[in-house]
């Protein structure tokens, strides 16, 4: 069948071309139908009849079709395969598989004729400094590690909805922490502040639709420090956060390119991870510059100082030496036990200050119902009641390494009773002398099979020739040429 293209490129061959023969070679049809079309001087879709009748009978057709057609009037979400379904069920062996697409094509005829209205998507004008928009982005999915662990985080992914200027802060879960932090380091790296940040619903920033006030007080905080005019999607609209939405596509593949050419998704630490992503971002900005130029005329200033919103709260130190935290259990020094605490929650850190002096700084639990036990808070007490320690609820972190665990069980199977004690001294000197010197001391002892015992330990500890090195294990790279030659040779 000849193509309106075709008859097209004709036309011009003929102007440039010896004889008509050659045109139409050139144009891929015979000189016959090449000489038609020059006569009637019109396209193929031009004379073609219409086709408006049927080649079969509609199997659809009458009670059936009606039948479909009340069910989408009923509910307009239904689909066709689910109302095909329903049809072969009431009509067994009347309608067979394969027409499934002649429904389809109904239906998507229906939607379009009778349909309920479909959302419109209203293309936005974005002005110079007006408009930030911000989300947090999954991004465990890239496989990267830390050295050789897996390393699970998010992005809190800040954007210039004119400028498409972008940057980001690694963080753990979507707190108001995060955002807190993620926003504010987006706008001082930027130099200052657009006149609006729009979010999603973030239950860290904005209120439920029941509630009288849109935001939280914390983030009205913030955007009042910032001189920021918040703004929010409407529920269940995320298209309406569509630039940094994008970004987040975009930026997840530009990641995952540069990964694939780095040749490694392993890093040495979070730090050299960080710069890897600098340079991507600054890598992707620089297309950027005319654009962003004009949003950094339009910005206002930046406040003479960040505005510190970390929540503060004051708990009651437990008869564990403990406090409960944001649904964790934190241990702090049992000189505390009894008294009131502030604590100061970051985005990663846990602050507790007592009497206007900070006394512990510790890394802040992801998620709920988890602990994190110090054993230096509270071995001396266990050293004066040992009894206490084989069914403490947080046992498991009395354990600072894996060879502590070990000397546990070995001193139990030897001493029974008293091992718990011995153990305990270990641990007591482990807090007061050198972690790190005690777990050498332990692995001496284990490696030559020695007996374990406080003793022991500290006669090592306090030996002027440190114990030896553990032996360097190199693990040769395996070549798998071989493999293959043998398979190829027995082929």
């Amino acid at each position: 069948m000849v193509t309106d293209r075709q008859v097209r490129l004709l036309m011009k061959r003929i102007q440039t071309e010896k004889s008509l023969a050659v045109a139409a070679a050139k144009s891929g049809m015979s000189e016959k139908t090449a000489r038609r079309y020059r006569d009637l001087g019109r396209l193929p879709e031009q004379v073609r009849p219409r086709h408006d009748w049927r080649t079969r009978p509609d199997p659809f057709e009458g009670g059936a079709w009606e039948e479909v057609r009340a069910h989408l009037v009923r509910e307009p979400g239904l689909e066709a395969r689910t109302l095909f379904e329903v049809l072969q069920r009431q009509y067994p062996g009347r309608f067979a598989d394969g027409q499934l697409r002649t429904l389809q094509r109904r239906v998507k005829i229906w939607r379009a004729l009778e349909g309920p209205p479909r959302e419109v998507y209203f293309p936005q004008v974005h002005e110079p400094g007006r408009l930030g928009e911000s989300d947090f982005t999954h991004m465990t999915s890239l496989g990267v590690t830390l050295a050789g662990r897996s390393f699970e985080h998010l992005i809190y992914h800040f954007v210039l909805t004119y400028s498409n200027w972008e940057t980001g802060t690694i963080c753990f879960s979507e707190s108001f922490e995060s955002l807190s932090d993620g926003l504010q380091n987006a706008l001082w790296e930027l130099g200052g502040v657009p006149a609006e940040h729009k979010t999603d619903r973030l239950t860290a920033a904005v209120h439920k639709t029941d509630h009288p006030d849109e935001f939280t007080q914390r983030y009205e905080a913030v955007l009042r420090h910032y001189d920021l005019i918040g703004r929010k999607i409407q529920a269940g609209k995320g298209n309406e956060n569509g630039d940094v939405e994008q970004s987040h596509h975009r930026f997840k593949r530009a990641v995952d390119q540069a990964l694939l050419m780095r040749g490694s998704r392993d890093f040495d630490d979070r730090g050299a991870y960080l710069a890897f992503l600098r340079v991507l971002m600054a890598r992707r900005n620089a297309g950027r510059r005319a654009r962003f130029a004009e949003e950094q005329t339009a910005l206002k200033p930046l406040p003479l100082q960040r505005l510190d919103a970390g929540k503060r709260l004051t708990v009651m130190v437990g008869p564990s030496s403990t406090i409960r935290v944001q649904h964790n259990v934190y241990s702090v020094h049992s000189r505390l036990k009894g008294e009131e605490v502030e604590v100061r929650l970051g985005a990663e850190t846990l602050e507790v200050w007592y009497a206007q002096s900070r006394v512990e700084v510790m890394p802040r639990l992801r998620g709920e119902k988890k602990h994190r036990i110090e054993y230096r808070h509270i071995i001396d007490w266990l050293v004066k009641k040992p009894g206490a320690f084989e069914n403490y609820r947080y046992r498991d972190d009395l354990y600072p390494t894996s060879r502590f665990r070990v000397a546990a069980d070995a001193l139990k199977q030897d001493l029974g009773p008293r091992g718990v004690r011995e153990y305990l001294l270990i641990l007591q000197l482990a807090a007061n002398e050198s972690e790190v010197g005690v777990d050498d001391a332990l692995r001496h002892l284990i490696d030559q099979g020695e007996a374990i015992s406080l003793k022991a330990v500290a006669a090592i500890l306090g030996s002027a020739v440190p114990p030896a090195r553990p032996t360097a294990v190199t693990i040769a790279e395996v070549d798998l040429s071989s493999y293959d030659s043998a398979l190829l040779g027995g082929v």
